[in-house]
């Protein structure tokens, strides 16, 4: 079997470079004192921190993200953590063409997901409108008419205090009002039937109260690591048929229970490693996806906001990544499959503890990676159980220095008789910017935790 050796991701949450900046909050820090905690001007050319939903997105030689296809119904860039609460977000903004009256170039805050959020938005009939935005319920919490135009720059900013929501054209305030759609979630950029550019972003404290759950650039105190489960039902014995196939144009949003009774997604994205596609499902904190197969195209495949459950997923050619796990603490992956991941199939970007078990991969790089390079530098922590490994360099990425630990028990890798595959990489993290270094393998009863009896041969 042929080793690949790859890096870890470069992240889709906050990110620390030559255009992209984070600071940690102080405690306590009210919005007399404000704090900026992200900033993005674009001028390292890039939107890595951000993840796009819908839209044709790119930075210019000028240091611009642009947004140019005027015909997508719904353009996003999201950035941050569904966590934040009270924060102010303000960026420039250059509508470059309207659709129609009601197409719209703006700026969101408090998003829960790509449909559910805190919207400032520029409109084609010359309105600025701050609006809650829950799919395709839209309230207007206030407006003021500005003759909006094409080709000039404004300064949207949106404070979220509590339930009070604000919104600020050039300084201004044109609308204010008490609201409790979302208490908590990301920034965004957002077009609709419009084109535009955005340009210096930021996030700080003056919201109003005391800044929580905002990104820190170290690593939270060390927690003990997690137990292995126990036992559960054998992985998979092979590849299921799906009863029906359905494409798909634009991210699936799942929150509750969804249960595709084995049917195959495809259709999003181009099939490769580029790290702009949108995903084919985004599960809201606390959601379920089920008895899924997802085909080819699969874009960014799952993203998970918050704690999720996949049980019975299935990854018939993983593109970017299967899943990517971003906002919460807990995620289990339970029955299923993936194959034919060039890079990883598991992306653990938030915090917390992932749990793999019952579980096939096969032609991968690797099934599970701690992000090594993301912004936020979290203590991360894998439990693999009951999993068939079958041509995979590696089981698992982690990053020693910042405290991850891999725990691997009942695992079963075949047709390796020279034992090439990986049980468990060990890197160095780094900042956003910078490349992880490997720095060794094997189980040490620290960070990588299993014993010869734990892996099987066949």
């Amino acid at each position: 079997m042929q080793k690949r050796r790859l890096p870890g991701r470069r992240p889709l949450l906050l990110a620390v470079g030559a255009g992209v900046t984070v600071a940690a909050l102080a405690a306590g820090m009210t919005s007399a004192f404000a704090a900026t905690v992200f900033s993005d001007d674009f001028n390292d050319g890039n939107t890595s921190g951000w993840s796009k939903s819908g839209g044709t997105w790119a930075v210019d030689g000028s240091g611009v993200l642009n947004q140019s296809n005027a015909g997508s119904e719904l353009a996003r860039q999201f950035a941050g953590q569904t966590s934040w609460t009270n924060y102010s977000v303000q960026a420039r903004v250059r509508p470059a063409s309207f659709g129609s009256s009601s197409a719209l170039v703006g700026l969101a805050a408090r998003s829960t997901s790509s449909t559910k959020m805190y919207r400032l938005a520029l409109l084609g009939s010359g309105r600025a409108e701050l609006q809650a935005v829950n799919g395709s319920a839209i309230t207007a919490i206030g407006s003021a008419s500005l003759g909006i135009g094409t080709g000039t720059w404004y300064t949207l900013r949106i404070e979220a205090s509590g339930s009070t929501i604000r919104g600020f054209v050039n300084g201004t305030q044109i609308a204010s009002g008490s609201n409790s759609l979302a208490g908590a979630g990301r920034i965004g950029l957002v077009t609709a039937y419009a084109s535009g550019g955005f340009d210096d972003v930021t996030v700080d404290s003056s919201g109003g109260g005391t800044p929580t759950t905002l990104p820190t650039t170290t690593a939270p105190p060390s927690t003990p690591p997690p137990t292995t489960p126990g036992p559960t039902t054998p992985p998979p014995a092979g590849w299921p048929t799906p009863t029906s196939s359905q494409k798909v144009d634009a991210t699936i949003p799942v929150s509750g229970t969804f249960d595709g009774g084995l049917k195959r997604y495809y259709g999003i994205g181009d099939g490769g490693q580029s790290e702009s596609q949108d995903p084919m499902f985004e599960l809201a904190a606390g959601a379920t996806l089920r008895n899924v197969i997802i085909g080819a195209p699969a874009g960014d495949g799952v993203h998970c906001e918050g704690n999720c459950t996949l049980i019975n997923v299935w990854w018939e050619d993983v593109g970017e990544d299967a899943a990517t796990f971003r906002g919460g603490t807990t995620y289990t992956v339970d029955g299923g499959g993936a194959r034919s991941a060039s890079d990883k199939v598991f992306q653990h970007n938030g915090s917390g503890t992932v749990y793999i078990k019952n579980f096939r991969v096969e032609n991968a790089g690797k099934l599970y990676r701690a992000c090594g390079n993301c912004s936020t530098s979290y203590q991360r922590h894998v439990v693999i159980d009951n999993v068939i490994v079958r041509n995979t360099d590696a089981i698992a990425g982690i990053n020693t220095n910042w405290g991850d630990t891999a725990r691997f028990s009942r695992i079963t890798i075949v047709d390796d008789p020279d034992r090439d595959t990986s049980i468990c990489v060990k890197y160095r993290g780094v900042p956003k910017g910078d490349e992880p270094t490997e720095i060794g393998e094997g189980a040490d009863g620290v960070n990588c935790l299993y014993s010869p009896s734990d892996i099987t041969y066949q």
